[in-house]
């Protein structure tokens, strides 16, 4: 009876092995070639479809703010409070974003200083020397810290934002977390780059600097716990077998 149980059991291993650690994501094999790790310089953002941009217009070198929902310049009392708003403008799928006066310009593809830079030259019809200001405001990154199940969206508020940084605010590795996998992974040019980073070491002082960029994602491999899954999942069907085996056992002493 023993031997059979230990049959049963190890057949329910096998059938329930797919399903340890299947909450795992973006694994590599182990001859994988990874990309070669950027420099640490930081790039200027390019402005991309669905962005969305904070606006604001000035006339007279940014001496007066303008209100550009009625195309008025303000008193300073209401400067003084429109100075603490923005107003959002999306950047639609085809590249352009609809602003007053001007109608639909195409600022994708564009830093954000050169989209300053046309803006004012484009306003210059319109007002004596504009000053234009422009903020993205949904650049973020994605940072899963190792805990298996975990993610943290990450808003950039500057454009040197290092690796570091990122996953101190996504709280640093979890404690499942193999620090010496960390992978990140950047679109460029149309194509998903992966790079590893290796920081269980004091070598990897030289890649802690390494600037994050827009919907970069930062996946940091956790480790398998492949005997407390495999306690997890075979528990229930062990006790149905004993439960069985104690059924079948009573009965034929009856």
């Amino acid at each position: 009876m023993f031997k059979r149980l230990l049959f049963v059991t190890l057949v329910a291993y096998v059938f329930s092995g797919c399903y340890i650690n299947s909450n795992l994501m973006l694994r590599t094999d182990r001859n994988y070639v990874f990309d070669t790790l950027p420099d640490s310089v930081p790039r200027a953002y390019r402005i991309s479809p669905n962005d969305v941009i904070n606006f604001r217009l000035f006339a007279n070198e940014g001496f007066r703010l303008i209100d550009i929902a009625s195309g008025l310049e303000n008193s300073d009392g209401n400067a003084r409070a429109m100075m603490r708003t923005y107003i959002s403008y999306l950047v639609e799928s085809d590249g352009t974003a609809k602003l007053p006066i001007l109608g639909k310009v195409p600022l994708a593809g564009l830093t954000v200083r050169e989209a300053e830079f046309k803006l004012e030259t484009l306003y210059s019809e319109f007002y004596v020397k504009p000053f234009v200001q422009i903020q993205v405001t949904n650049k973020r990154i994605i940072v899963f810290p190792g805990g298996g199940g975990t993610a943290v969206v990450i808003y950039l508020e500057n454009n040197n934002t290092t690796l570091m940084e990122a996953l101190a605010m996504a709280g640093g590795i979890a404690q499942r977390g193999r620090a010496s996998k960390i992978k990140v992974i950047r679109k460029i040019d149309g194509v998903r780059h992966v790079f590893l980073v290796d920081l269980s070491t004091i070598d990897g002082l030289k890649h802690v600097d390494m600037i994050v960029q827009a919907n970069d994602y930062i996946y940091v491999e956790p480790v398998p716990q492949i005997g407390t899954e495999i306690v997890r999942d075979i528990a229930p069907i062990i006790s149905l077998i004993t439960s069985a085996v104690l059924v079948y056992t009573v009965v034929q002493r009856l």
